[in-house]
């Protein structure tokens, strides 16, 4: 096995939404090599039970971490709100969820917003059944203040709309208005985009927020922040830095199911040329 430096970051979601956070990654970290797996038999993880996830995030971390990583990010929020720690305690390499880095952004959102609005705005969540039912934003909020409140919102049409491809029109505006209103209502101002295929519906969820609240609605991707925190961690030491040169963006990219349709799917989420679509088999995850 290559030095672990050399090694690529290892990154799998439930589908296509991860590759988000790939984007996002690459953008700011052009030397590094990146593994994606994305669980395409098993999506959505959102409706699962946590048990289920937990196992589903237990799978797909083994495969990754048998190819050679040298750090794992799960770019999945419903994953991410249950198996984080799990995952920490059981590998031996850094772990890095989505949730985190978006409660991070969210809260200093919220408190610049206040700085010019002079109200410190609750912080409203889109996101997948699952991850609103997880309580997962609410906690990591609180754990970096007291005085933020978090509203969480249901909005279980956004990943298909995004998958089939709808992010513009008529359909897909009266589903981001349909979710956003009661997150507006109960006094949100900031927006995250708790979930990784929301990015691809992020102009009509700023022009919908913005319109509902009659001003404009800072909105936060957590596909961002986690790449600003993976930045972070390499400049610390934390994740060993690739040596110079420059990558390609993904140097694998694994499924588990259907990969013609994925590999047709995803350049609506990446840049470039992607790497050939891999079907594996994880039947004893």
């Amino acid at each position: 096995m290559p030095p672990r430096a050399e090694l690529p970051l290892g990154v799998f979601d439930s589908g296509l939404g991860g590759l988000t956070v790939v984007g996002a990654l690459g953008r700011v970290l052009p030397r590094e090599r990146f593994l994606y797996l994305g669980d395409t038999a098993r999506v959505p993880y959102g409706t699962r039970s946590a048990e289920t996830i937990v196992r589903y995030s237990r799978g797909c971390a083994r495969v990754l971490v048998e190819r050679g990583i040298k750090a794992l990010i799960i770019a999945c929020n419903t994953a991410s709100a249950v198996s984080v720690e799990m995952l920490r305690a059981e590998l031996d390499l850094p772990v890095l969820g989505v949730i985190e880095p978006g409660a991070q952004a969210a809260a200093r959102a919220a408190e610049q917003n206040a700085e010019q609005h002079g109200v410190l705005a609750k912080i409203g969540v889109l996101g997948t059944q699952g991850t609103i039912a997880s309580g997962a934003y609410p906690r990591a909020v609180s754990q970096i203040s007291s005085r933020l409140e978090v509203v969480g919102q249901p909005a279980p049409l956004l990943v298909p709309l995004v998958e089939e491809g709808w992010t513009e029109g008529e359909v897909p505006r009266l589903a981001v208005r349909r979710y956003l209103t009661p997150l507006i209502e109960a006094g949100a101002g900031v927006i995250v985009l708790g979930c990784t295929h929301y990015p691809l519906l992020r102009g009509l969820i700023e022009q919908e927020a913005a319109a509902l609240a009659g001003r404009r609605v800072p909105v936060v991707d957590s596909a961002h922040a986690t790449a600003a925190q993976v930045e972070d961690w390499i400049e610390q030491g934390r994740i060993e830095a690739a040596p110079p040169g420059e990558a390609a963006l993904l140097n694998e990219l694994l499924v588990t199911d259907l990969p013609a349709s994925f590999e047709a799917v995803a350049g609506r989420f990446l840049d470039g040329t992607l790497p050939p679509v891999t079907q594996i088999d994880l039947t004893s995850g």
